[in-house]
């Protein structure tokens, strides 16, 4: 699997679209502003490729205490082929020893994609992700924040890294719960 480093420069449609019907658009950064993020943080946006094939992407925002796993996703036709798991292996090798935070849409919420959702947390749990039992709410969508590697995380350390983060982008409409 090769891998390419994404700037603005080089983001094609594949990836925008992929981006764009991966996620609800509640947790979508707009494209144009995450785009902007991409020339001004340290964001480690890559994109993964099996030859000419375009796989997927994925984005890690590395934090002082934690990296954070910010967004992942593997082409629709792509999945349960095994890709997801190469991508999580080479991430885990590439941050090793380094403790990893993801949030996921909660499997505690009532919703229509609760399969999916409980999936999704099955294949982080299995690859050594545990859930920390903490849980964030933004425009109606609660996320439960998950974590690999040594340690505690506390709300405190979210609370830290969303500060962090409002030093580069913050919405006035998002509303947090």
């Amino acid at each position: 699997m090769q891998t390419i480093q994404i700037t603005s420069a080089n983001a094609d449609e594949k990836i925008k679209q992929l981006y764009e019907t991966a996620f609800p658009e509640g947790e979508q950064i707009p494209w144009v502003d995450l785009m902007r993020l991409v020339g001004e943080m340290p964001l480690d946006f890559t994109a993964y490729y099996d030859g000419q094939t375009f796989i997927g992407f994925t984005i890690v925002y590395p934090c002082k205490k934690f990296n954070w796993f910010w967004y992942f996703a593997v082409s629709k036709e792509l999945r349960g082929k095994d890709y997801g798991q190469q991508i999580l292996t080479q991430l885990i090798e590439r941050y090793k020893g380094q403790p990893f935070i993801l949030d996921m849409e909660s499997t505690t919420q009532v919703c229509d994609n609760l399969e999916q959702r409980k999936q999704r947390q099955a294949f982080y749990i299995r690859n050594g992700f545990r859930d920390t039992k903490l849980y964030r709410t933004y425009n109606d969508i609660t996320m439960t924040i998950m974590m690999r590697g040594e340690g505690m995380f506390t709300m405190k350390d979210w609370d830290d890294i969303i500060h962090e983060l409002q030093q580069f982008w913050w919405p006035d409409d998002i509303q947090e719960g």
